[in-house]
């Protein structure tokens, strides 16, 4: 406890964050200078890296959130290879810039998610004891279960780093973040925590990637740039059974994730439409359409009755397609669609930087959720720490 005092007492903080998300491309690593707490808490990234996974252990991790491949030692055993991988990750990036981990002060993990119920329960691995062990730093994880267990859906957490740093005392923005799963953050105006709205939309990369793993027989994983889909025809019928999906009618407070979106749902869908002829081209041409539509839908049904919006910024792996940024400014053809670089940030580092600000919140002893978000009953503090 000694050791956390001290920590405290210091005016600038080194925290390493750490991200792994639906996509599984592999441990997103940052490191943040920080600066305070709260409202008024300053945040200088000083680097990011992501180290890919090898296929096994992605593989692995695929498994485990299977129901008809997973198994209680599966899991015992995962737990305790993502910690160690997660530490590693940290202990490269100190390589790559030349900081030693002891003058790290704090790390904060995401774990990778196995599997989520909005509302009841969420599993999240990666172990903080084998990380703060192996690193020699106290490790802050497993922020999602505090919010359920307040009666939250444990997610999405990152609105309240959005909060901290891109509200606007004179644009209401929409912050789009397109991992695996793509979610929106409502920052009106001069917005104040209560003011924040936050939700997942749908899908965001996930079926994507899924379908072009399945048309190349796994040679890729990802639409580069959109090219794929660009080449393609959006096929009616299918598009028509996807928007019908009864997730995109439901209210928020809502989450979702691979248990819906995954990659059973999608290979089954694709399975159907390309036994009835639709080439590749025009499959990833559908569900990049269908990904664009449903961001756009959420908007129209819950966004835009309520606010008067003068910026869209994407962030996440999606920022990349270009198909995919050029379905959205083409629906909103009155509100520019921006990348977080045109704000000086980078769009794959801001999930590992997000939670680098949550284990800070932690550690000062602040509430760090936003109940209307989550829907949890009340502001409570998320993260366990390991010394």
């Amino acid at each position: 406890m000694e050791r956390l005092r001290r920590i405290l007492g210091k005016q600038r903080r080194l925290v390493a964050g750490l991200m792994s998300g639906t996509s599984l491309d592999g441990i997103d690593v940052a490191l943040v200078h920080i600066q305070g707490s709260g409202a008024g808490t300053r945040v200088e990234q000083a680097a990011f890296q992501t180290v890919p996974y090898e296929t096994r252990i992605r593989e692995q991790i695929l498994a485990a959130c299977r129901r008809d491949t997973s198994d209680v030692e599966m899991i015992c055993r995962l737990n305790f290879t993502l910690g160690e991988l997660f530490a590693d990750a940290v202990r490269a990036i100190c390589r790559k810039t030349g900081i030693s981990p002891t003058e790290l002060d704090l790390i904060g993990s995401h774990g990778q998610t196995l599997w989520h119920c909005p509302g009841e329960s969420t599993l999240q691995i990666g172990e903080a004891a084998v990380i703060a062990e192996r690193t020699g730093v106290p490790t802050i994880a497993d922020f999602r279960v505090r919010d359920v267990a307040a009666g939250g859906q444990g997610a999405p957490l990152v609105p309240y780093t959005e909060y901290i740093l891109f509200r606007d005392p004179h644009k209401c923005r929409l912050l789009q973040n397109i991992g695996g799963i793509a979610n929106v953050t409502v920052l009106p105006a001069a917005a104040r925590t209560e003011m924040v709205t936050a939700f997942d939309t749908g899908p965001g990369n996930m079926m994507i990637d899924a379908c072009i793993n399945v048309v190349t027989n796994g040679r890729k994983r990802w639409d580069e740039n959109g090219a794929m889909a660009a080449r393609g025809t959006v096929h009616h019928e299918m598009l028509a059974e996807l928007l019908a999906h009864p997730y995109l009618g439901q209210s928020p407070p809502k989450t979702t994730g691979r248990e819906i979106f995954g990659e059973p749902y999608t290979v089954k869908l694709i399975g159907k439409y390309r036994g009835r002829g639709v080439p590749a081209e025009d499959l990833a041409a559908t569900l990049t359409y269908f990904t664009a539509q449903s961001i756009l839908d959420a908007y129209r049904r819950f966004i835009f009755p309520h606010y008067r919006c003068d910026e869209v910024i994407v962030c996440g792996g999606g920022s990349h397609n270009r198909t995919l940024l050029s379905l959205l400014q083409r629906g909103l053809p009155d509100i520019p669609v921006l990348t977080l670089e045109t704000l000086g940030f980078s769009s794959d580092a801001k999930e590992a930087v997000a939670f680098a600000i949550l284990a800070n919140e932690a550690l000062c002893g602040r509430t760090n959720n936003l109940p209307g978000v989550t829907g949890a009953r009340v502001p409570v503090i998320m993260g366990k720490i390991s010394l």
